[in-house]
């Protein structure tokens, strides 16, 4: 058993036998990675941000110096892939007069947003890893977690918008009323400002931001159990998690109803007429209602898969439900960032008609197949969802 002197007092529960694979290294990992007197996790931190961890990292004990290098890494490398792929929408969707429509709008602000939390995430966290402890102050600290939930909520509401967008042109077809350009610039302003609040309040004491997982990186504090605190994380995550993901499996769900309404119809009318199918490139193309029922599962699952463990982990926290290490609680961090990653695949390399702005601009970034016309764009599947088509002649 040791005892560890911190500013709260001491703490005398840790022990060799607590030490696991997750978060904790064996006995030998451990006493390898001991520099000087080094007994806590909580060592390396700098003095003038002591303030911001809070007591409970102190049970634990330096963590492998290689776990930082692998965070460092995948941080890393993430950043670029997301900084590369948003950059590559956004300068196509501005660029593009075809693609500035109000729609895609909302992409674009996906694509900002995505492209600004891993712009003033990355380099921060790659930094505190490479000196394994965080080294930029207590300021940057608490900037460092407001732009992270900023950014976070800015995406997730993009996303939410998306998919109410595709609900209302796919299931209500013509009578829907379409969306303008003024209404799409308010549903942005409104959700940058409404993020900005939200981001802010932990600055002014609703929660705040403290040091996290292995002390590279800030976030919420989810280990005060004042109902002051965890009234911040409730309400916040039923805001920015529960709220989206409702209204986006609502979305969706009718979305692949209608679709697989209109091919139930088109079936039944092609067989009236003694006809295989009404579509004259049925055997060149996979069914309407396969492509949307893929795009409404990877949609949602990725997004859910994405920032479930942070919430997960935000809650084992506040309700002290169980033992959360250091490497889980960064990895979960790192994990809900991943979503910057592959929005712009989703929401913009699957465009049809991004893929033909891509193959005219960055030719040698195709991969695929030459993509089709318009005719397959998301504006014409919607139509067709409400208007038959016309048999051949």
């Amino acid at each position: 058993m040791i005892s560890v002197s911190t500013p709260l007092g001491n703490i005398s529960n840790i022990g060799y036998n607590n030490m696991s694979v997750m978060g904790e290294p064996s006995v030998a990992a451990w006493a390898a990675q001991r520099i000087g007197n080094n007994i806590s996790l909580v060592d390396r931190v700098p003095a003038d941000v002591l303030h911001l961890v809070h007591h409970y990292w102190y049970q634990f004990p330096p963590m492998n110096s290689l776990w930082d290098g692998i965070l460092g890494f995948v941080m890393g490398l993430l950043s670029v892939v997301s900084i590369l792929g948003n950059g590559m929408v956004i300068y196509i969707f501005s660029s593009t007069k075809a693609l500035r429509t109000p729609s895609n709008f909302l992409v674009l602000n996906l694509a900002l947003s995505d492209f600004l939390m891993m712009s003033t995430n990355a380099v921060p966290m790659v930094i505190n890893c490479y000196y394994e402890t965080w080294v930029l102050g207590p300021t940057f600290c608490e900037l460092y977690a407001m732009t992270a939930s900023l950014y976070g909520f800015v995406s997730i509401w993009s996303m939410t918008f998306i998919a109410m967008d595709r609900y209302n042109v796919i299931v209500h077809g013509l009578s829907a009323k379409p969306l303008t350009k003024r209404g799409v610039l308010v549903r942005i302003l409104l959700t940058w400002v409404i993020a900005a609040c939200w981001s802010s309040a932990p600055m002014f004491g609703w929660n705040k931001y403290i040091l996290e997982g292995n002390m590279t990186a800030c976030g919420t504090d989810y280990f005060t159990t004042t109902w002051l605190n965890r009234s911040y994380i409730m309400v916040y995550s039923g805001i920015a998690y529960f709220t989206p993901l409702n209204i986006i499996i609502y979305s969706y769900w009718f979305i692949v109803q209608a679709v697989a309404a209109h091919e139930k119809s088109m079936r039944e009318q092609a067989k009236k007429m003694n006809v295989t199918s009404l579509r004259s490139s049925d055997a060149a193309q996979k069914s309407t209602e396969f492509k949307l029922a893929k795009v409404a599962l990877m949609t949602t699952a990725l997004w859910f898969f994405a920032w479930t463990p942070y919430l997960v982990t935000n809650y084992v926290g506040i309700f002290e439900a169980a033992r959360i290490s250091p490497l889980s609680s960064i990895w979960c961090s790192l994990f809900a960032k991943t979503s910057a990653v592959y929005n712009p695949i989703v929401y913009g390399i699957s465009h049809p008609k991004y893929r033909q702005a891509l193959q005219r601009k960055f030719p040698a970034l195709v991969c695929a197949e030459k993509p089709e016309g318009d005719s397959t764009s998301q504006t014409s599947v919607a139509t067709n969802v409400n208007v038959a088509e016309e048999p051949a002649a």
